[in-house]
């Protein structure tokens, strides 16, 4: 595990900025709303405010975050990423001593606007750690395991996951709150997928006439490769050849870009893929 001086000082003070208006979020948006986000984050919340509204115990963020993420770090350690599952530490422990330390500060007390605005800066958040390759931590951490090392659609058990969380919270804290709390999830999710979009795959057909050239160029930018087909064009009737490929969408604009230098007369289509079976190659996390 090397330190690149420039590329990982970056990181790391994109990571405490992130860390610092995830907490200012917290405080702000998601206390003054008593909202219950998703995640290990909406857990802490939760377990926070049955300690103090049961037992009149105020316990740390940081201490229950950091407890909550123990078996995620664990994964991220051991099949994900060294490098990656460091810098996710730095996040949580970082986003959880602000937290602790940050006043609770009320910005507007429309609770609709908390939910959104809110769930808008955590989403943003999230994508920015994500960018970095580091997490939040929790949920992160599992969904990313399943999706890069087993071949598993996590969104669905992260989805019940945080279903549960907000059920318990409306049983015990009023629906209300529950309610415009998947308000914020939801706006929080719609966010991230926007910024977001490694795992967002597009399919690319290439109409070229020097179809080797082209497979070549993909590969060198993404690692993955095509299969070339042979056509014929409708107007001239000249015969072509059409280069299939799926890339992410993330890397979809320097790849077609390559494509363009390795042939300026090739026509590029690029679709949006909804679901895809096989195997697919991801860069693999530090």
């Amino acid at each position: 595990m090397t330190f690149d001086l420039k590329k990982d000082g970056k990181r790391i003070v994109i990571i405490c900025l992130a860390s610092f208006i995830m907490a200012v979020n917290i405080r702000t948006f998601v206390s003054t709303g008593g909202l219950y986000p998703g995640g290990a984050t909406g857990l802490t919340i939760l377990i926070q405010s049955i300690f103090l509204r049961f037992f009149n115990i105020s316990v740390s963020y940081t201490v229950v975050n950091l407890l909550l993420n123990v078996i995620p770090i664990y994964i991220g350690f051991r099949f994900i990423g060294k490098k990656f599952t460091l810098y996710s530490c730095l996040m949580i422990i970082l986003t959880g001593i602000l937290t602790d330390i940050i006043p609770e500060t009320a910005v507007t007390y429309d609770i609709l606007l908390i939910s959104i605005f809110g769930g808008i800066i955590n989403g943003f958040v999230v994508s920015v750690c994500l960018s970095m390759n580091a997490t939040t931590g929790g949920t992160d951490f599992i969904s990313i395991f399943l999706s890069e090392k087993k071949g598993v659609d996590a969104w669905n058990f992260i989805l019940a996951f945080n279903i549960i969380i907000i059920m318990i919270a409306g049983i015990l804290f009023g629906f209300d709150k529950a309610l415009y709390s998947i308000i914020y999830q939801y706006t929080s999710t719609q966010m991230l997928h926007m910024l977001y979009t490694r795992y967002q795959k597009q399919t690319l057909f290439i109409v070229t006439n020097n179809a080797e050239a082209v497979c070549e160029a993909i590969n060198t930018v993404s690692m993955h490769g095509a299969t070339i087909m042979s056509g014929e064009g409708s107007y001239e009737h000249e015969k072509r050849k059409v280069v299939y490929s799926v890339v992410s969408k993330e890397e979809s604009k320097e790849v077609i870009n390559a494509v363009k230098e390795a042939d300026k007369g090739a026509f590029v289509n690029a679709i949006r893929t909804e679901e895809l079976s096989g195997r697919f190659y991801y860069r693999p996390n530090e």
